[in-house]
């Protein structure tokens, strides 16, 4: 656990343990795990209304609980997290349910989710640049229909590529990977 916590301090996250145990328990968890902070002793929609106090504050919050006692606050976080094995009612809330019934998958769930923003990202500017040249190009040096059909295509083709990048990407890792296992 404390290799996940160490991960997600390094990507900038601040972490908080909602809990509704004691407070000496919560606090020594806390302190043990090096977690910024903790509430102890916290009822279910207590649970919620902190959610909602961070998120006022203009933070974005991802809650990780297995509970029915979590339940109401996976629901009103911005990303909810909860593990198989968990209780029906947080499975069936959470966006996210890892299925190894660990948190060590985390720091790969996070590394996947930045990738994929990146990569959408670049998709969207790619997908807008075109149109913006179209568009000029009409209005300012009188292209016709086949010069603007052909820089669209082109986009096209370039999106399907931006696409497909990660899959490119992932094929090559396990090359990689796969050769310096050989070796």
């Amino acid at each position: 656990a404390k290799d996940v916590i160490a991960d997600l301090h390094g990507r900038g996250f601040t972490l908080a343990i909602i809990s509704g145990d004691q407070e000496e328990p919560t606090r020594r968890l806390a302190e043990e795990l090096g977690i910024d902070q903790y509430f102890a002793n916290t009822l279910p929609e207590n649970k919620a209304t902190l959610v909602e106090q961070l998120q006022a504050e203009g933070r974005s919050v991802c809650f990780v609980g297995d509970g029915i006692n979590d339940s109401i606050a996976l629901k009103k976080a911005n990303v909810s997290i909860s593990l198989r094995g968990s209780t029906t009612v947080a499975t069936d809330t959470a966006q996210i349910v890892l299925m190894d019934q660990s948190l060590s998958k985390l720091a790969q769930l996070f590394t996947l989710a930045t990738k994929f923003d990146k990569n959408l990202k670049v998709g969207f500017v790619s997908a807008i640049v075109p149109g913006i040249i179209n568009i000029g190009g009409i209005f300012l040096f009188h292209w016709g229909i086949y010069t603007s059909m052909f820089i669209y295509n082109l986009s096209l083709l370039n999106n399907l590529g931006i696409a497909m990048l990660p899959l490119l990407r992932a094929g090559n890792e396990s090359e990689q990977s796969s050769v310096s296992s050989d070796q």
